[in-house]
């Protein structure tokens, strides 16, 4: 999970208590296995004048019934603060969850662990009935690709999340990993869990925590491959 909230008690109704792992704990109790709720993200690679990496641009879309939950307890909040500012002040939670754990994003070049900055633009507004997390997150230096294709996951290491590219039926959208500022080429592959894996995210209902890791077992593989530059 993301994160541990205060207790819920009188927080429920306070807007600045408001994080996204007291919304994973209104989780219906019948969910009998990971994950538990979904993400669908869509990622732009920007780069720079030099034909380098700098930056991730990242969009992720909760499913409908997460983002219901999550826009229910918003206009359930205290206060008298518009829907604008209950959302920004949900990104500011959320941002502080996730940026322990890079935004659960590992990035990875010629088979080494490429490291992350800070994100420095994060968005959070509902759009068709849908919750919408938009945030830039920077490398810590420029990545250049001339020798070896960039890699990246995104993945809740706990699989209570499951985070797939935007697709249309079981087959990524063109959209959902684009390039822009260099010509490369790109490609998403799919997750290929061994079965001892699945049968361990199956047997985990929602009080219980998966090790550590196990998202990963699930987890699409973003590729970014510029040799031509």
């Amino acid at each position: 999970m993301l994160t541990t909230c205060p207790s819920r008690g009188g927080a429920r109704r306070r807007l600045l208590a408001l994080c996204l792992a007291s919304v994973l704990s209104l989780w219906p109790l019948a969910s009998p296995a990971h994950p538990h709720g979904w993400v669908d993200v869509s990622v732009r690679v920007l780069m720079d004048e030099h034909g380098r990496v700098e930056a991730l641009q990242q969009r992720w879309r909760l499913d409908p019934f997460y983002s219901q939950l999550v826009l229910e307890e918003l206009r359930a909040a205290s206060g008298e603060a518009p829907m604008e500012a209950r959302l920004d002040q949900l990104g500011v939670e959320i941002r502080h969850n996730l940026s322990p754990q890079h935004y659960f994003t590992h990035v990875t070049h010629d088979g080494e662990a490429v490291a992350l900055g800070e994100v420095d633009d994060f968005t959070t507004l509902a759009r068709d009935g849908r919750v919408v997390l938009m945030f830039r997150l920077p490398l810590a230096e420029p990545l250049p690709l001339e020798q070896a294709a960039m890699h990246y996951r995104i993945y809740d290491p706990t699989y209570y999340l499951e985070v797939l590219h935007e697709a249309e039926g079981e087959t990524p959208r063109p959209d959902a990993l684009r390039v822009t500022g260099a010509d490369c080429t790109t490609r998403i592959m799919a997750a290929d869990p061994d079965p001892a894996r699945v049968a361990e995210a199956a047997r985990l209902d929602r009080t219980e925590q998966a090790p550590e890791g196990l998202g990963r077992f699930f987890a699409e593989t973003g590729e970014v491959r510029c040799d031509s530059l």
